[in-house]
């Protein structure tokens, strides 16, 4: 494949050759991303999600290293960004019974100046997201109460508990990020 050409066409907007991208990339940068992630299903998230922003990088490719190489630079940031993610997700929604000593762990005695922001901004997008949102990630994830326990306590049905819980980490994530 003739990657000066290749990239050419796809930025000027040849679908066939975007096609023929995707289908001649899209396996090894699986393969790529597959040793760093577990889940398949975040596997392919991650894979589009790198396709994505290489098409939109491209106009910057200066030749320098091999497509391939820069594909999985893209990749490897994408897959530092998911396990950022992930760890921000850990620590909102673990079980454990505060959300403060948490952060403690997280972060190092060193980085004091960081988990004071990451308290803050904690609390800033408990603030942004709806007090039915809140209260029900706060009665999951700092108080330990089960889905059926919620239902009880908020005099809900069990599925409806469970949406909610859906809707309000959806919320929060979104908040948050």
């Amino acid at each position: 494949m003739d990657e000066k050409k290749t990239v050419s066409q796809i930025l000027n907007g040849n679908e066939k050759t975007l096609r023929q991208f995707y289908n001649f990339y899209k396996p090894r940068l699986t393969t790529f991303i597959r040793n760093k992630v577990a889940s398949e299903e975040d596997v392919e998230e991650i894979v589009q999600d790198t396709f994505l922003a290489t098409i939109e990088g491209l106009r910057d490719f200066a030749y320098r290293c091999r497509l391939f190489t820069f594909i999985c630079s893209i990749a490897s940031h994408k897959v530092i960004d998911y396990y950022r993610r992930k760890k921000i997700k850990n620590i909102v929604f673990s079980k454990i019974p505060e959300v403060e000593p948490l952060i403690s762990t997280l972060l190092g005695p060193e980085n004091e100046l960081d988990e004071e922001l990451l308290r803050q901004r904690i609390k800033q997008t408990f603030a942004k997201i709806s007090p039915k949102y809140s209260l029900i990630l706060k009665l999951k994830y700092v108080y330990g109460y089960s889905v059926s326990e919620i239902a009880k306590k908020l005099s809900i049905s069990f599925k409806s508990a469970e949406s909610q819980l859906f809707r309000a980490r959806r919320a929060f994530e979104l908040a948050y990020l």
